[in-house]
């Protein structure tokens, strides 16, 4: 099983190489394209790294032997400090189905409980049934609410909320 490391500086070259295979495995899952982030600077892969420093933002990278295989970061919301949003979800493809992506979205929700987090969130296209799968088996479930990609007009994304428990 691969561990969990957070995103970090000292991790930035396994952050960037996840998530540049992300954008390219599965260009309709992001908001972002390959293209624009394969651009970025390493002096903005470092900005990013540090920027999930636990605080308002998290980042985790899934390592399996030294390699990154898998990616998931959270932020809070800026309006409602009892939700966040889950994001950069990825999982690589030989990784899917062995508990990695539990692994990834676990850490997010733990890091948002101790944020006095009670709603956690995401956006998923309508074309990726294996995701919605994955997160409705997480707890996840359509809120009703939709929007349009930014990438590609024939795909809508649809949000997804997860209730987090209060600790006891």
């Amino acid at each position: 099983m691969p561990a969990l490391e957070q995103i970090s500086a000292n991790n930035v070259l396994a952050f960037k190489t996840a998530r540049l295979w992300a954008l390219k495995d599965s260009p309709s899952a992001f908001g972002s394209t390959y293209a624009r982030e394969a651009a970025f600077s390493d002096a903005e892969w470092q900005t990013r790294a540090a920027n999930m420093n636990g605080e308002k933002r998290i980042g985790y990278l899934a390592m399996d032997s030294g390699a990154p295989c898998g990616i998931a970061a959270g932020f809070l919301d800026e309006h409602d400090a009892a939700r966040a949003h889950l994001v950069s979800m990825w999982v690589a493809p030989a990784y899917r189905r062995t508990g990695t992506g539990s692994l990834l979205v676990g850490a997010i929700q733990a890091w948002a409980r101790t944020r006095g987090v009670h709603e956690l969130r995401l956006m998923v296209t309508n074309s990726n049934q294996g995701a919605i799968a994955f997160y409705e088996r997480q707890g996840f479930s359509l809120t009703g609410n939709t929007e349009q990609y930014p990438n590609d007009s024939s795909l809508i994304e649809y949000e997804m909320s997860l209730m987090i428990p209060r600790e006891s």
